[in-house]
């Protein structure tokens, strides 16, 4: 039986890195981004599958609803929401468009992807989807003198961690796996169009990437970290989640009193 698999930024970075490996391990793809002739040359060096490029620019409802059609149509067997934009900068400097396109390509679009994609997996009975977020998601509670404030990029990760738990636990014994994939620096071309020289920062590739995060579906992991030996420490900080989610009660809390 064929597999087909749907990656979006697969013109360049892990989403390329996603098309190839899943090209090469015998799926069918469509691989949907903004430059066209990039994903031509993909489709090119995978002549033993076929691979559909479509254009697509994830920032606009235009592009969001294209994407999200085709999930509807295909018969996905994994969906990888992968597309991402950076725009490294505190609030107050944000302008509203970059604003409004990291909003739509890393919330929207993977938000209507997925939900076009799940009844179609719902009624096969299988299917995967994988949210390519990063491990910023779990950095706000770091000091101003840590790190530059990202505030919306680090949001829109934090809602695709939120949003990846939440829908494992809505499929759960339905034979679609869910996964949220939480790299660190990876070397891409991500933060060369930021305008940020990390060349000599010790950097992850791309393929270790999508490595960890087929490996960790095999795991049955539903937050992939491919840079945190220690898994415990992701299993501590969903527990005190779930501590403080179930220490709310109906009364006003003392401390406010």
């Amino acid at each position: 039986m064929s597999k087909l698999a749907l990656v979006t930024g697969a013109s360049s970075g892990i989403g390329r890195a996603f098309a190839q490996r899943l090209g090469q391990d015998g799926y069918d793809l469509v691989v949907v981004g903004r430059r066209l002739d990039r994903l031509t040359e993909l489709a090119a060096s995978l002549p033993e599958v076929t691979v559909r490029p479509v254009a697509a620019d994830l920032a606009t409802d235009e592009g969001a609803d294209a994407v999200a059609e085709l999930c509807a149509a295909e018969p996905l067997t994994m969906l990888v929401n992968n597309a991402g934009v950076a725009h490294y900068m505190s609030l107050a400097e944000l302008p509203a468009g970059l604003a409004r396109e990291l909003l739509g390509v890393k919330v929207i679009a993977p938000t209507m992807a997925t939900r076009a994609a799940v009844p179609g997996m719902l009624a096969r009975g299988e299917g995967t989807i994988v949210n390519v977020a990063g491990m910023i998601a779990f950095s706000g509670p770091a000091p101003q003198t840590q790190l530059p404030r990202r505030v919306v990029y680090a949001g829109t990760l934090a809602y695709l961690v939120a949003l990846t738990q939440t829908l494992h636990a809505e499929l759960a014994g339905t034979g679609i796996r869910v996964q949220v994939l939480c790299p660190g620096v990876v070397a891409t071309e991500f933060h060369e169009r930021q305008g940020l020289d990390l060349s000599a920062v010790p950097r992850m590739s791309a393929q270790d990437v999508v490595t960890a995060g087929l490996r960790g579906l095999e795991l049955g992991e539903v937050v992939c970290a491919p840079g945190v030996a220690d898994a415990s420490l992701l299993d501590e900080v969903f527990r005190a989640d779930l501590a403080a989610f179930g220490g709310q009660g109906t009364e006003l809390a003392e401390r406010y009193r």
